[in-house]
């Protein structure tokens, strides 16, 4: 349930659901990244009437109106959570716990522009995720 452009060509809102608010809150709750079959397993743990299906569909809209972060997993699962910095950041996350930290690495943005302009592309967006172990599961 991604925003729509409307008639006007600007791009509507999502509509306010109880779902939607409901994931919302759960997400709100949770400090590290889950899954969507984990988040849909805590939704329907506090009684939350939300199906896998609309989940998805909730999760996929919030990614693309940039609520939450999105990263795959050492399995290549895709996890969400809610976005911390309100621009353009990267992760490290800890290969073993999953404990994630935000952070801004202008080399990689200068070195992705510099790239699309080598090779004569533009509007060029990229995603980074960096993967090590945390100072807690190093010890």
């Amino acid at each position: 349930m991604s925003a729509q452009p409307s008639s006007s060509g600007r791009t509507a809102e999502p509509r306010v659901t109880r779902q939607r608010l409901a994931v919302g809150r759960t997400l709100d709750s949770l400090d590290d990244f889950v899954s969507t079959q984990e988040l849909h397993r805590l939704l329907q743990d506090r009684g939350e009437k939300v199906s896998l299906a609309t989940t998805y569909r909730i999760l996929q809209s919030m990614a693309d109106d940039e609520q939450v972060d999105v990263l795959r997993g050492a399995d290549g699962e895709v996890l969400y959570r809610r976005c911390e910095a309100e621009h353009h950041h990267h992760h490290l996350v800890c290969r073993n716990c999953g404990k994630a930290v935000e952070v801004e690495a202008p080399a990689v943005e200068s070195w992705a522009a510099r790239l699309g302009r080598e090779h004569g592309f533009t509007d060029v967006a990229h995603t980074v995720e960096v993967f090590g172990l945390c100072p807690e599961c190093s010890r």
